[in-house]
């Protein structure tokens, strides 16, 4: 049985700046999105069909409370593939699920995206790099920065990308990042509500989120640290108190700063160099409780 795999990474938004909503209910922001060593794998293993053969598609995950039907994303991804490319081959996804969901790390977006590589690979690859971007970008706001594979800018409702310079990519990629979240997720579209109910003031205003973005690509000086931005921090503080609580007790007890990721509930914080993580991995679960989810790992 041949099988293809590939690696569906997490993401950070270092910045995020929610500028506002559009007419067709979606919001407009500016932002840069990081991938990170940590993620998903997702293995595709072709069916040997007998001539005649009925082709499908399926998917199992190594975690039950991951919805395998036909609302997950992966199987989402190779209907839009078949549907542009007229594949008729079938066989079985396999995914091994390490990214947390409701996080704001990316995962089903990701898990997409792979689909999309791997399919095409298995097809013998019918679409060119900007056909799978394309198709990505209509199967969800954030899946085509993951076959960017390199951090981005993100415009409109976040499938309009572009490439930072290298200056700008030196000072993220190969960072030591520390990733953490509690125990509960919080839902990007009760986080877009809110940002909404609390219009204008929420939003970020276009031309002051480019030019803060701009303000830091061109600083070749600033560091990481001077780029993280997230007005989507808001409305979930609001209502989650323990996140800026436990961000509070990192910045006094370790001299850390963090920031939540995406709609969260996960944050993260940059690792300076030689840092030991394990004091603030020990604040985390003192506070958030032990099983919290904690993990270092790099920006790609």
């Amino acid at each position: 049985m041949t099988s293809f795999v590939a690696f569906a990474p997490a993401k950070v938004n270092l910045f995020l700046a929610i500028t506002g909503r559009r007419p067709d209910t979606f919001h407009n922001l500016v932002s840069v999105a990081a991938p990170l060593g940590f993620g998903d794998t997702l293995w595709f293993a072709l069916d040997d069909l007998p001539v005649g053969g009925e082709a499908s598609i399926r998917l199992v995950c190594d975690d039950a409370s991951v919805p395998a039907g036909d609302s997950n994303l992966i199987l989402k991804a190779a209907r839009a593939f078949i549907a542009v490319t007229g594949w008729r081959g079938g066989g079985v996804f396999h995914l091994t699920k390490r990214i947390p969901m409701g996080a704001g790390l990316g995962g089903g977006s990701s898990d997409a995206s792979a689909a999309l590589s791997v399919l095409n690979a298995a097809a013998g690859r019918p679409l060119a790099q900007s056909d799978l971007m394309g198709l990505a970008s209509r199967i969800g706001s954030d899946c085509p920065l993951f076959l960017a594979g390199t951090p981005v800018v993100m415009r409109g409702r976040g499938e309009l990308l572009e490439a930072l310079p290298e200056s700008a990519i030196k000072r993220i990629s190969g960072r030591r990042v520390l990733v953490f979240k509690p125990w509960f997720g919080i839902g990007t579209a009760w986080a877009y509500q809110e940002m909404a109910a609390g219009a204008p003031s929420s939003y970020l205003a276009p031309d002051k989120a480019e030019e803060r973005l701009a303000r830091w690509v061109q600083d070749t000086g600033g560091t990481l640290e001077d780029l993280l931005f997230n007005n989507m921090e808001m409305p979930a503080f609001h209502k989650f108190i323990s996140m800026p609580v436990l961000m509070q007790i990192l910045s006094e007890q370790c001299g850390l700063s963090a920031r939540m990721s995406g709609s969260g509930s996960a944050c993260f914080v940059p690792l300076p160099d030689g840092f030991d993580a394990r004091p603030a991995i020990a604040a985390i679960r003192s506070a958030w409780g032990d099983e919290s989810f904690a993990i270092e790992t790099r920006f790609m």
